[in-house]
């Protein structure tokens, strides 16, 4: 989910009387919304709460959370998990890059894809479509959308 959204989400509950404390791996846009608690992942979008399948680490990085939730002081308190995604940080250097040989590929994808969302809407069936027409389960652990 958007950084932002969340983050808006958790002021207006706190303003409400519900404590908060926000997973994330956007630091600026996080800190710029001015959440009263927040654990920061430096770890691709998407990962805030560690690398898929390592358990160990997703659960100590809830468990900073909560902690966090449990010992903040001071308003807009920010701490840092001492977790790493790489050793190298090499991911940094790959995360949403494109090839530029793959340039045209991309294109064509995003205008069929477009295309289908025109037909989908046009045969008022875009409501909840992700631009998929094949729902493909993961095998293994943790289920959910193949990718």
């Amino acid at each position: 989910m958007c950084h932002q959204t969340v983050s808006l989400v958790a002021r207006h509950l706190e303003a409400n009387g519900i404590a908060t404390v926000i997973l994330g791996a956007a630091r600026d846009v996080v800190e710029q919304c001015g959440v009263p608690r927040f654990v920061f992942t430096d770890f691709p979008l998407g990962n805030p709460c560690g690398k898929p399948w390592d358990a160990a680490m997703q659960r100590e990085i809830v468990r900073i959370g909560l902690e966090l939730l449990e010992s903040a002081r001071r308003p807009r308190t920010t701490v840092q998990t001492p977790f790493v995604w790489s050793e190298d940080n090499s991911w940094r250097d790959n995360y949403m890059r494109i090839d530029s040989d793959k340039l045209d590929e991309l294109r064509a994808l995003g205008e069929e894809r477009r295309l289908a969302r025109e037909r989908a809407k046009a045969e008022g069936r875009l409501r909840g479509w992700t631009g998929s027409e094949v729902y493909t389960p993961r095998t293994g652990a943790g289920g959910g959308r193949a990718s």
